[in-house]
């Protein structure tokens, strides 16, 4: 079932001679419980792309669909969607636990559920060691795993994740894809970006972002019969 469809969408920045195309006439669909790796260069426009899907900005043309709805850029995380940055800010020195709750809460989840969905979490990103700890305490792939699980704390059908491997170290980053790819297996549509062919394993489907354009099976059942995910488990 196509869960998140984006339909010639376009996205520039800049006016006139300044003005860079970044997405141009885009159109793509992820199914419920598919993981897909969108790969590009550096300034290929990879994040733009993975912003405008999870509802953060809208595009310039074109319309992006969630669950049968219209994204409109106004931001819909915690209504189905789950976002990962690639870090925290260097002032978040909370407490890993206190930190996850804060999204539940706002989201009118008592507070003692709040509290189970955020242990519950860290436990499924593999971190419930970090919950005692501080953020700015964690190593890169400490970090990411605590950042999954604070995306999903509040539950989503969707996870988009920028450069999910950035900044951790090599020997960590096959526990990082596992994890995304057994998400996927539990129905969740998960969405991420690479700038390097190792984070690619482990996907359904790997397109490629360059000069504005995507490249590579839009459709889920233009996908070859023997994904990604099939050849590195043979």
């Amino acid at each position: 079932m196509t869960l998140l469809a984006l339909e010639r969408v376009s996205r520039r920045y800049g006016r006139s001679s300044h003005e860079r195309v970044v997405l141009r006439d885009v159109s793509f669909e992820l199914d419920s419980g598919e993981l897909v790796a969108v790969w590009g260069l550096r300034r290929s426009g990879r994040s733009t792309l993975l912003r405008v899907a999870a509802g953060i900005e809208a595009p310039d043309t074109g319309a992006v669909y969630f669950a049968g709805r219209k994204l409109d850029g106004g931001g819909e995380l915690g209504s189905g969607i789950g976002y990962c940055q690639r870090a925290f800010r260097g002032a978040e020195g909370g407490i890993v636990l206190d930190e996850l709750v804060v999204a539940p809460l706002a989201h009118g989840v008592r507070p003692s559920a709040a509290r189970s969905r955020a242990r519950a979490a860290l436990e499924r990103s593999g971190a419930e060691h970090c919950a005692t700890r501080r953020l700015n305490e964690l190593d890169g792939a400490e970090g990411m795993r605590v950042t999954i699980a604070r995306a999903l704390a509040l539950r989503p059908s969707l996870l988009v994740i920028d450069e999910p491997t950035n900044g951790v170290d090599l020997i960590e980053r096959d526990g990082i894809l596992s994890l995304l790819r057994s998400l996927a297996d539990e129905g969740i549509a998960v969405l991420i970006s690479a700038g390097e062919a190792t984070g690619l394993s482990g996907a359904d489907r790997a397109l490629s972002l360059a000069d504005g354009e995507l490249r590579g099976s839009r459709l889920p059942e233009l996908a070859p019969v023997v994904s990604l995910h099939r050849q590195a488990s043979a």
